[in-house]
């Protein structure tokens, strides 16, 4: 049997319509064993047109090779999506920090290092003060707390959409709390984000174009609306500071573009990475009973079982990077230029790594999951996702100390987030 033939029947992991019933695990589990750097078509789908294919990174071991490694694997040259961005469109997508590479890397050929990288992850990281952090914490819990209690209270028959109800909500109020949003402007959030990551999405509307055909809804086209309000908001906290990030920003000597790019950044990743793993977790919890029994009567700490919530259902299910030079992955030959797409939800289920890793285990230790990356990119908001979670996840005991599914979820249709768009839960 021929390469070709052989990489022709390894199992499709590109098309987004594959994770309108979670991740295809199964798949993951063959192209670990057989195949754990394969070639992928990338058909015409959904409207969009068809790509030059990409190497699958399956295995947890390359795929943090491929993070750590930014000299060879960049975020800057093809950017950070599967699909291919207009490359009119690449100078203006590379001012995003997510879509940098870090100066150490270089990056023959162009796209590559900035300098700038550093300096942009060090301003955020000094924006979130302890006293910041804690004033967050407390808010957020609170907000949990009534949250919860309204879906309880509120629910009909016992059963509420804990989406509707808590989670997208939470993560809504609790980024532009950080961010310093005012409740009148909150929903422009939403929306944004919604256009930004559902894009893939056949249900949900689709970013056109003025010839009627889907566009990127990362194109700058598209984001002028949220640039503007971003510059808006920053004039407004020179004029009016407060003790959130956007006056930390506003006065952090970022350039336009920057602190158009930061708020970009901040919208759709600081909401959609808790908007995606909550109902994940509660969903997990739901289908493993015994596991939620270990959990209300104190077994297994909050805290540990945060962490293997988050590696069952990673908020993140792929990233993109594009080789530098001709290398070799995993004893497949790559060449400059190939894109090279790691899948966080394989990695996470690496038998290689996770004793029994088909099993939600609420006090595994140790559990070096991936889903919020590695490397010079590892998310900046890891701290802050985190804590939301393990402040809904306490709120929830006190409040939900029983919950079971009450029907199945409907998911997002997308290869790159892993989202829940509606979970029934019976709560009381």
């Amino acid at each position: 049997m021929s390469e070709d033939t052989r990489e022709a029947a390894a199992p499709d992991v590109f098309d987004p319509r594959r994770y309108a019933t979670g991740p295809p695990y199964a798949a993951y589990r063959e192209l670990r064993d057989h195949r754990s750097v394969s070639w992928q078509a990338e058909p015409a789908v959904l409207g969009w047109p068809a790509g030059p294919g990409f190497w699958a990174v399956t295995r947890h071991a390359d795929v943090v090779g491929v993070l750590k490694d930014a000299g060879t694997f960049s975020s800057a040259v093809g950017a950070t999506q599967i699909r291919d961005p207009d490359p009119a469109d690449l100078p203006f997508i590379r001012r995003m920090m997510l879509n940098q590479d870090p100066a150490a890397a270089g990056a023959p050929g162009g796209g590559g290092a900035d300098k700038d990288h550093g300096r942009l992850r060090r301003l955020v990281s000094r924006a979130f003060t302890p006293g910041r952090v804690e004033r967050f914490e407390a808010q957020a819990r609170e907000r949990a707390r009534a949250l919860l209690r309204a879906a309880r209270d509120g629910a009909e028959d016992g059963v509420c959409d804990l989406v509707a109800a808590v989670t997208d909500d939470y993560a809504l109020l609790n980024l532009t709390d950080l961010l310093g949003v005012p409740p009148a402007d909150r929903g422009l959030l939403l929306e944004w984000t919604e256009r930004v990551i559902a894009y893939q999405d056949p249900d949900e509307p689709p970013a056109l174009g003025p010839d009627g055909r889907p566009v990127n809804p990362r194109s700058p086209a598209m984001l002028a609306e949220m640039f503007a309000y971003a510059q808006e908001l920053a004039a407004h906290k020179r004029e009016r500071p407060g003790d959130d990030l956007m006056t930390a920003l506003a006065h952090g000597g970022l350039g336009d573009a920057e602190l158009e790019m930061f708020f970009f950044l901040l919208t759709v990743a600081g909401n959609d990475t808790v908007r995606a793993a909550a109902p994940g977790g509660f969903l997990a919890l739901a289908h493993h009973p015994d596991e939620y029994v270990r959990l209300t009567e104190g077994q297994v700490s909050v805290d540990g079982a945060v962490e293997e919530l988050l590696r069952w259902h990673p908020p993140v299910l792929s990233f993109r990077r594009t080789a530098l030079r001709d290398t070799v992955l995993a004893g497949r030959p790559i060449a400059a230029g190939d894109k090279v797409v790691v899948f966080h939800a394989s990695a996470n289920r690496d038998e290689r790594v996770f004793t029994d890793p088909d099993r939600l285990d609420l006090a595994r230790t140790p559990n070096p999951h991936v889903s919020f990356g590695d490397g010079p990119h590892v998310c900046l908001g890891a701290h802050f996702a985190r804590l939301q979670l393990r402040v809904l996840h306490e709120e929830a005991l006190r409040v939900l100390p029983r919950t079971e599914a009450a029907g199945p979820p409907r998911r997002l249709v997308s290869n790159f987030i892993n989202g829940v768009k509606a979970l029934p839960l019976r709560v009381s």
